[in-house]
């Protein structure tokens, strides 16, 4: 089946990264509607979208806005869901009946188990997942900024299985993606990039928000390395049992990419849990340690840095102020 090109696409939890999706796919030619807080859609509503940083200026004008689902009209091709892992189930049921019945939805969050959540919500035949590893951030009203790139976004399904209509949906997207600077490219196996993303977070952000300082600190000092280094070999050791099929055969492997190659794309990066916990949110830890805890569990191997960490963040998430 050739790819479907989606026509309407709704950008659910239109932050920094959603406005980043959204903006450049108008640009393009598609029908897009943004879902998001009130302050960032009015501006938008007024003045348009503004997009810069490492990927050029753009503006954009040809966005539809809205603050409720309620006030949102179906059915649209492309659900793009980027909201906070913790409201991915209740948002994407409330977005269920908005999605046609051939569409696709598509979790562009962190961590892990969205996808499935995403599944529960509107079936496995409309589900599809991202890896994404670009940052953004919202620089003043109706503006966002492309801080930070590692490594072009990857869509599919987390297994591979996927029905000829669902592949269509999949590859239209890509296509449509490959219009916009935003690099992109389908794969035919999610998981494994999955957990890749989440070795590097799990590593370096609920220390980061812990510790208050960017990336590249933590791997300036042999004190905050020792604890990345025991959370990587914990989480993989879970994703070998589990298996994911994971390209590095050693924690080692993994770590020459991670300290010679990764953490110094992003090394000025500042937490997102650490910007959770200064705005008084919940953070994500839950879908990042707390998976690879939750899956240790299961296959009885002991993850007792990841559990620490997840706890830590945990206790400064309920503290007021």
């Amino acid at each position: 089946m050739a790819h479907s090109t989606p026509e309407r696409v709704l950008v659910a939890g239109a932050g920094a990264l959603g406005s980043v999706f959204g903006g450049f796919l108008a640009r393009a030619g598609l029908d897009v509607t943004l879902l998001g807080r009130a302050p960032l859609m009015a501006a938008i509503e007024r003045g348009g979208l503004t997009v810069t940083g490492l990927w050029g200026t753009h503006h954009v004008d040809r966005l539809r806005v809205a603050t409720d689902a309620a006030h949102l009209a179906g059915p649209f091709d492309t659900i793009l869901l980027c909201v906070k892992s913790w409201d991915t189930l209740p948002v994407m049921r409330a977005l269920a009946p908005l999605l046609a019945v051939d569409g696709l939805a598509v979790s562009v969050q962190n961590g892990l188990g969205n996808v499935e959540a995403l599944a529960a919500a509107v079936g496995p035949e409309r589900a599809a997942g991202a890896r994404v590893i670009f940052g953004a951030e919202v620089t003043a009203p109706g503006r966002v900024a492309v801080t930070v790139y590692a490594a072009p976004v990857l869509i599919g399904t987390l297994d591979g299985t996927a029905t000829p209509a669902q592949r269509a949906r999949i590859d239209g997207l890509v296509a449509a993606l490959g219009r916009t600077p935003i690099p992109t490219e389908s794969t035919p196996r999610l998981l494994p990039a999955l957990w890749a993303k989440v070795l590097y977070n799990a590593a370096l952000n609920p220390l980061g928000a812990l510790l208050g300082v960017p990336y590249g600190e933590l791997a300036d000092s042999p004190h905050t390395r020792a604890v990345m280094d025991r959370v990587v070999a914990e989480a993989l050791q879970v994703a070998r049992a589990i298996p994911v099929g994971l390209p590095w055969d050693t924690a080692a492997d993994y770590l020459q990419v991670f300290y010679g190659e990764l953490v110094p794309a992003t090394a000025r990066h500042r937490s997102s849990m650490l910007q959770d916990l200064e705005r008084g949110r919940p953070t994500e830890v839950d879908a990042i340690n707390g998976q690879v805890v939750a899956a240790g569990t299961r296959l009885g191997i002991p993850t007792p840095v990841n559990a620490a960490l997840a706890d830590m963040i945990r206790f400064r998430a309920g503290r007021p102020g």
